[in-house]
């Protein structure tokens, strides 16, 4: 049985300490993004489902966008100049919101979402293989799914600052419009909303201009040297394409950022759409879903000392099938009533339960397709990590259809059934997971070193 300091040997915990972080900061990004996809409806009322979806478009289309550039930093500069240049522009990103809530439009926001994404792709596109380089291979993918656990830690703090610092004062400010309020009125009260959207991002750049600091002036960040600085992308990329363990990694990646974000993201529509409760109460929900996806990931994380990656990840997407199905047929029945912190008594429709259930079996899905899709890539592992942080264009495309097929099937009109059946997507995400690691095992990916 490994022990922590086989994972994690003492000369690099410092610098996995500032990396975590990273894996925090980002987290808590996404998940503060994700609910606002439905307060945007409220905030700007010409915009369908579909469009305000393309917050998740732009957020995870710069992923896409910005992968490749990401790796060849890696390639020429090391991974820690690499994990800079992320960072500075999440930063960047971040301040932008600023003169976006002033133009009091959408579509500048969509821009400040694509930089934001865009230096998070190039974090992660360093932050992950460095993760796995700084320390022995045979123990990489635990200590990236550990390295990963303080991603819900941060998903979780992004929540709440979304319920009580966005969602919860909209409310306030929304309950303020009444039919007949002349132009004017209407104007104060968006720039109102979009001042409490923009100022917890403003205020999360100015944090990590601190993280940044502490990254480029320590001297502990081990350097992961190439044989050489150039980037070598057209061989590199041939070698990858021709790895079917790779290619079959990145379609896994994309299914499940897909199925991630698209949960997520319509997980505030179908729980008012069953409930018929406010956003804010809603959030409480889906903070447990959050809560329990965090715990889920450690618990895993330790699995993994006893069982191989590839059997949780199939067992795990299994029963993200089976939770599914749940959420598409299982009706708005109560079941029972939970208790909820600072809330109280709270309905849970066996619908809700599943929806719930999916985020613990999603926890593990990541970091767990990530290290070993990178198993045996050897020199092609940074332009390797590129590709699968690029497969996060699923979150973009497969969550916009999910908002289109809300759309179709009912909107606001029936939006609790018409989200039910939307989960048919995450649902064909989790078979093409479940196949990714019958793969694995099948060809006995986990034992394969790099050369």
């Amino acid at each position: 049985m490994k022990k922590l300091s086989d994972i994690i040997p003492r000369s690099i915990a410092f610098p996995f300490i500032l990396l975590s972080t990273c894996f925090a900061m980002w987290g808590l990004s996404n998940n503060m993004t994700d609910p606002l996809v439905k307060a945007f409806l409220d905030i700007f009322d010409d915009l369908s489902t579909a469009q305000t979806a393309l917050i998740q478009n732009a957020f995870y289309g710069a992923y896409f966008c910005l992968g490749i550039p990401g790796a060849i930093i890696a390639r020429k500069y090391g991974y820690k100049k690499g994990v800079l240049a992320g960072l500075g522009l999440y930063i960047l990103g971040g301040l932008l919101f600023y003169p976006a809530s002033l133009m009091l439009q959408f579509s500048p926001f969509l821009v400040a979402f694509f930089v934001l994404a865009g230096g998070l792709s190039i974090l992660e596109t360093n932050a992950n293989p460095y993760i796995i380089a700084m320390g022995p291979e045979d123990t990489a993918t635990q200590r990236l799914n550990f390295a990963q656990s303080f991603n819900p830690v941060g998903s979780l703090i992004g929540l709440f600052v979304c319920k009580f610092a966005i969602l919860t004062k909209l409310e306030v400010v929304n309950a303020q419009k009444v039919d007949g309020m002349d132009a004017d009125a209407l104007l104060a009260i968006q720039t109102e909303q979009l001042n409490i959207v923009m100022t917890p991002y403003f205020i999360a750049a100015l944090v990590l201009i601190v993280l940044w600091v502490l990254i480029a002036t320590s001297k502990k960040m081990p350097e992961v040297k190439e044989h050489d600085h150039k980037a070598h992308v057209g061989q590199t990329v041939k070698a990858l394409f021709a790895n079917k363990n790779y290619v079959f990694a990145v379609v896994a990646q994309f299914f499940y950022v897909g199925a991630q974000i698209a949960v997520w993201t319509y997980t505030i529509h179908y729980i008012t759409g069953q409930l018929g409760i406010k956003n804010s109460e809603a959030m409480n929900y889906h903070m447990i879903a959050i809560i329990l996806f965090s715990i889920s990931r450690w618990v895993f994380t330790g699995l993994m000392v006893r069982f191989r990656p590839s059997t949780l990840l199939f067992l795990a997407s299994v029963l993200g099938v089976v939770a599914s199905l749940g959420v598409i047929f299982a009706g708005d029945k109560v079941v029972f009533t939970g208790y909820i912190p600072f809330v109280g008594a709270s309905p849970f429709t066996l619908g809700v339960v599943c929806l719930i259930s999916i985020s613990v079996f999603m926890s593990l899905m990541f970091p767990t397709i990530f290290g070993l899709g990178s198993r045996g890539l050897g020199d092609g592992t940074k332009l390797g990590a590129s590709g699968l942080i690029m497969a996060i264009l699923g979150g973009a495309l497969l969550t916009l259809l999910q908002g289109k097929l809300i759309d179709v099937f009912g909107g606001e009109e029936a939006m609790g059934l018409a989200t039910a059946k939307s989960y048919v997507v995450p649902l064909v995400c989790f078979i093409v997971i479940g196949a990714y690691a019958l793969f694995v095992k099948k060809n006995k990916i986990e034992d394969q070193v790099s050369e």
